[in-house]
């Protein structure tokens, strides 16, 4: 079998998050966290001060570097990479003291704008910084009852107050990636996947970045080499689908199908199934430029054969035919 391990291994280095791009979104983080901090000093003294955590794929160690994308700005072509990090902002207190959903999500838009020069977005879900090179920083708003601490509600403008404790989530995870680190790998592998798909072929959404996290920890499959591992996590997540298309969050709100309402189904099995051929057929292929090349087919250019050898892995060359004794075993 072509062994293309040290090919996935260089294509998470490519794809993970660069240093660089964690410092800016640290020190924004920061930033934001200040001025939200300061706001509520000055303008809200008597209401309960918030708390943040940092959530979604920087807790978990998944973040990607997403394929930079060409955008129209003030008439000129402009080529931004859009990455970001979650960081939920919490307040705990006696449920009595509780405002409306809006008004949480007013304070913090008034609190946050100005930093960019770039006006907030007030998301259903958060509200959303964005700064000019494409990156973002989401800040979703919780409320924990004190007589409750382990239900986290979700200031959700659409939907009002929703269960949701993307911590637990976190935890979920890390438990079980701190255990093998290689299921980290996996989810960017997906990421980076679905990343490539939406950029070649922006017809139809991939789904998210979440929505893998779920599929490839429930279905990881162990193995010393990424590609051979790889590919059996990929059967696995197509037969789960393949009898029942779903991904149940397995945090509160505990067995949510988070795919209900994803419309493009039968695109996004056509892409796993042709993904998970070409797979099976590198795997199986003899000559390692061959079957980098049929991974890279999926994963895109990111995905570097310059270093897979151009040759038959198959074939040994022996300096003498080799001796068979009289038992047919070679000696």
């Amino acid at each position: 079998m072509a062994n293309c391990h040290d090919q996935f291994v260089d294509f998470n280095s490519t794809i993970s998050l660069t240093d660089d791009r964690k410092k800016k979104l640290k020190k924004s983080r920061t930033n934001l966290r200040n001025l939200i901090r300061d706001d509520f000093k000055e303008n809200h003294k008597d209401e309960i001060k918030p708390k943040f955590t940092s959530q979604g794929s920087s807790a978990m160690k998944t973040t990607i570097n997403p394929i930079p994308r060409t955008v129209q700005e003030d008439g000129k072509d402009k080529t931004i990479t859009k990455y970001d990090t979650d960081d939920g902002i919490y307040f705990i207190g006696p449920l009595d003291e509780r405002k409306s959903v809006q008004t949480y999500h007013n304070w913090i838009w008034d609190a946050v704008d100005g930093y960019t020069g770039v006006p907030p977005v007030d998301k259903n879900t958060c509200v959303r910084t964005k700064f000019a090179d494409g990156r973002h920083i989401d800040q979703p708003i919780y409320f924990i009852d004190e007589a409750e601490p382990d239900e986290p509600k979700l200031a959700h403008k659409k939907d009002g107050w929703v269960p949701s404790d993307p911590r637990a989530f976190s935890q979920w995870f890390n438990d079980q990636a701190d255990e093998n680190e290689q299921l980290r790998r996996f989810v960017k592998y997906l990421k980076a996947w679905s990343d490539y798909q939406n950029y070649s072929d922006g017809s139809k959404k991939m789904p998210t970045g979440f929505v893998m996290t779920i599929w490839a920890a429930d279905n990881f499959c162990a193995n010393t080499r990424d590609d051979v591992g790889f590919r059996d996590t990929l059967q696995k997540i197509y037969d789960q689908l393949n009898w029942r298309f779903e991904c149940l969050r397995p945090t509160v709100p505990e067995n949510e199908d988070v795919m209900d309402g994803y419309s493009y189904e039968q695109y996004f099995m056509d892409k796993l199934s042709a993904f998970l051929e070409s797979a099976k057929q590198a795997v199986n292929e003899t000559n390692p430029k061959n079957a980098c090349h049929k991974w890279q087919k999926h994963l895109g250019s990111r995905f570097s054969c310059a270093n897979a050898k151009d040759e038959d892995e198959g074939a040994k060359s022996y300096s003498s035919p080799a001796v068979v004794t009289s038992n047919a075993k070679s000696a």
